[in-house]
């Protein structure tokens, strides 16, 4: 009789490389960005207020001009597109809290999905929504009637919106940072004051001294000189674009640090 010998059994390892980018994929994004825009509350609230704004505070200012004689109406624009980009990046990026709520982040970090990738996704998904909000803002106050030359419109609506990654980083770090049911609650007035004193809803030089130096230290700071630049003429300084950058790192890497600390237990 003869014996057959046995087949060897092959185990089969899993494939344990990485994601390409770490995760980061448009299919993830295109998912995040519908369904931000399906929410129309946040829709209305970071698109539609600051418009209303502009028609409430800006118009009225109608007849009246800079010191370069630009009218002071696309000041109030300007400013308001800084105000609505940021509360658009932040309450996009703020929406975190909920996800760790229900703990979508802890399933995530089952993936090979790296917490650089998840951030990036998040913030690509707040810049969005940021742009829409100072297109959106620059419409309506086209509509009013403010007229400046083309390239004021351009450069201060993409300084408008790139330095609202800031708060996009804000946003996450407020998100990892306090709990679901109480983000909103920290971000509103936070930004509200932040707003305040970076000049966006009124000059910094009509504020006292000593809140004027402390204003130069605060993250709206440095976004509403960079966009209002165009439009006063006054130049970009070197401290105001160190306060954006800044900004945007510390947030940033904070934010990468809690998805980690959030999730180190899985």
């Amino acid at each position: 009789m003869t014996t057959v010998p046995a087949t060897p059994t092959r185990t089969v390892e899993p494939d344990r490389r990485l994601p390409a980018l770490g995760g980061f994929a448009p299919a993830v994004l295109a998912i995040e960005l519908r369904r931000v825009l399906r929410n129309r509350r946040t829709l209305a609230f970071t698109l539609i207020m600051p418009g209303v704004f502009f028609l409430i505070f800006g118009l009225p200012q109608g007849g009246q001009s800079l010191d370069n004689g630009r009218p002071v109406t696309a000041y109030v624009m300007i400013s308001l597109a800084v105000y609505a980009a940021m509360v658009a990046t932040t309450s996009a990026g703020g929406a975190v809290a909920t996800e760790r709520a229900l703990g979508w982040s802890r399933q995530l970090r089952l993936t090979p999905l790296r917490p650089s990738a998840y951030v990036a996704t998040k913030l690509a998904t707040a810049m969005t929504l940021g742009l829409l909000a100072v297109v959106v803002e620059f419409a309506v106050g086209a509509a009013a009637g403010v007229r400046i030359p083309a390239y004021v419109w351009l450069l201060s609506g993409l300084a408008a919106w790139v330095g609202s990654l800031v708060f996009a980083a804000f946003g996450l770090f407020i998100g990892y940072l306090v709990p679901a049911e109480n983000v909103m609650q920290f971000l509103g007035p936070i930004l509200a004051v932040l707003a305040m004193f970076g000049g966006l809803f009124v000059p910094v030089e009509v504020l006292p001294h000593v809140l004027q130096q402390v204003a130069r230290f605060t993250p709206v700071y440095g976004v509403g000189e960079l966009a209002r630049a165009p439009l006063t003429g006054d130049g970009v300084s070197a401290a105001g674009v160190a306060n954006m950058v800044f900004w945007a790192l510390a947030f940033g890497v904070g934010a990468t640090r809690l998805f980690r600390r959030d999730t180190a237990r899985v």
